[in-house]
């Protein structure tokens, strides 16, 4: 599990900026969905994968941890499969044609459809009511990707929960997204997969001091449980 480290700098301009370190605490549980991004083979299957990347496998107990929280307090949980199509090679050549022949050929192997490298890894506690929803880039929001954000719209969410892989690049971007679509958004600490420590602390704290909020696991459940049963004791 990575060792997550936001300095006390960072905090107190987050601080002073938004009024609160956590401005986002305050979500309603059942317009709350957690987006659980690329965690599939081709991201944490040795000798399956073509960017395997080992915290991602470290991370899956919390993943379900905070699925069940969000099923339990009201809230939907969205499984992102990032997937590759034909038609990729020419909308999105940019990507095909600057990455090394083997590279590329090996992530077309893991990403299409239907391959063991694009199945959401086994040990994922998926529930027949949740979404799985295929993106085409790295952000499942930019224009074309995935139809995520209108599942979102016709649920009624407001908030979003980011985990998954790799932290400082489809996580961070479909989180970026997501705030500049209008939701609150929040990446999830040790909920969240990368490379190494210092990838993953450089992509939460710049998220953190323009886009969003940071919160870890335990703190997540906190507050849906709370929230929730704020919501009951009012009824």
């Amino acid at each position: 599990m990575h060792t997550v480290s936001i300095p006390q700098s960072v905090v107190d301009r987050v601080v002073a900026r938004r009024g609160a370190a956590h401005p986002f605490a305050d979500l309603d549980p059942a317009r709350t969905a957690l987006v659980v991004v690329d965690l599939q083979n081709g991201f944490m299957m040795d000798g399956v994968g073509h960017a395997v990347c080992p915290t991602a496998r470290e991370i899956v107990p919390n993943v379900n941890r905070l699925a069940a929280a969000v099923r339990g307090t009201g809230g939907k949980v969205f499984w992102i499969r990032n997937t590759h199509y034909d038609e990729c090679f020419t909308s999105w050549s940019i990507l095909h044609d600057y990455t090394v022949p083997d590279k590329r050929a090996h992530r077309i192997r893991s990403m299409s459809e239907d391959t063991l490298g694009n199945e959401l890894w086994a040990d994922l506690d998926v529930k027949p009511e949740d979404d799985i929803v295929r993106k085409t880039r790295f952000s499942a929001f930019i224009q074309g990707s995935s139809d995520l954000e209108l599942r979102l719209r016709r649920l009624g969410i407001d908030t979003l929960l980011i985990t998954g892989t790799v932290t400082n690049v489809c996580c961070e971007t479909t989180a970026r997204d997501a705030m500049m679509l209008n939701f609150k958004t929040i990446m999830i600490t040790d909920g969240n997969a990368a490379a190494n420590d210092e990838e993953h602390n450089a992509a939460l704290i710049a998220f953190y001091l323009t886009f969003g909020d940071i919160l870890s696991t335990d703190e997540t459940i906190a507050c849906l449980e709370r929230n929730a049963g704020l919501k009951l004791a009012a009824e």
